[in-house]
């Protein structure tokens, strides 16, 4: 298990040296943003810019930006949304709320999705199942966005039970703040819920016609004995890692969804740094996405071997 965990940790590594050299080499083939002139910070950007290389070839401002980033923590500065400021301090500042909205989606959706799964599995071929199926199928295939809309006009604009955006401020905690936050949250959390829904059943569904099942039944277990001890336990086996990345890609935010509630988060940011052509900000963000995402894979991956003993990854009859 150790052995696998360093192989994929060395293999992750290089997969995202890849793709960040991919769109560190993209980017700087874009033509630089234009400087406001007489404009305190231009004269600094342009001699930043001259210490980064970027009038060398590409590897080698790839190398110096390895270098500072490792070395120093520098990702450098905004150049047009933020001028001049650090882009490292700027993205820990957008976190906070991007992490907060979805931790509030997260904690309610995953035990949801999870309920409505076994009790589609309980009740397989019957109305019960069949509309939860239904329903799951029509959520997975809408895009989250339209949900957005959907609870902004009605909710928002047309029973004003909450506010159209996010409050403002960085109370974040606040009931006020809570209470703007439950529209993005409920956008966020028909996805989550339609997917560990469609699992849980298609799983409990197998195991519950598994002859060990059967073998339980004869031995004089009820069926609900049956199910909690014996059905549960196997189907958790392939849903637990489903929510060990969840809670991973927490990090990582909705950028659509952000930008229609207006939450200052990582989300918005990136889409800023994207009309702003600030890139800087936009190099980070995609490193940070990266990172996420084979975060999350790792993560789901060795959790299969904790959860199961019978399973060791990687290894080799």
């Amino acid at each position: 298990m150790i052995k696998y965990v360093l192989q994929r940790i060395v293999y992750m590594f290089f997969v995202f040296m890849v793709i960040t050299f991919m769109c560190f080499v993209l980017i700087r083939m874009l033509p630089l943003p234009a400087l406001p002139p007489n404009d305190i910070h231009t004269e600094a950007i342009l001699m930043r810019r001259e210490a980064l290389g970027y009038n060398k070839p590409y590897l080698e401002q790839f190398w110096i930006f390895l270098k500072n980033v490792f070395t120093k923590f520098d990702w450098g500065v905004s150049e047009k949304r933020y001028i001049g400021r650090p882009v490292l301090e700027v993205f820990l500042e957008k976190l906070p709320p991007t992490m907060i909205v979805n931790l509030y989606s997260i904690l309610w959706t995953i035990p949801v999705g999870i309920a409505l799964g076994i009790w589609a599995a309980l009740k397989k071929n019957t109305w019960v199942d069949y509309t939860i199926s239904t329903l799951t199928m029509v959520v997975i295939s809408v895009p989250s966005f339209v949900y957005a809309f959907l609870i902004q006009y009605t909710l928002c604009f047309k029973l004003r039970l909450f506010p159209l955006i996010l409050k403002g401020g960085t109370d974040w905690f606040s009931p006020a703040m809570f209470k703007s936050m439950v529209p993005p949250v409920l956008a966020l959390s028909f996805g989550v819920i339609a997917g560990f829904c469609r699992t849980t059943r298609a799983e409990l569904t197998e195991v519950l016609t598994s002859e060990f099942m059967l073998l339980a039944r004869t031995k004089g277990l009820t069926k609900t004995q049956a199910t909690v001890r014996h059905a549960l336990r196997n189907c958790f086996v392939v849903i637990v890692p489903g929510i060990f990345g969840e809670f991973i890609g927490i990090l990582g935010g909705s950028l659509i969804i952000e930008s229609i509630f207006a939450i200052p988060g990582v989300g918005s940011l990136t889409l800023e740094a994207i009309n702003a052509q600030d890139y800087n900000i936009f190099v980070l963000s995609t490193c940070f996405y990266t990172a996420i995402g084979l975060a999350a894979g790792l993560v789901v991956d060795i959790s299969y071997g904790f959860i199961d003993p019978r399973i060791r990854m990687g290894s080799k009859k």
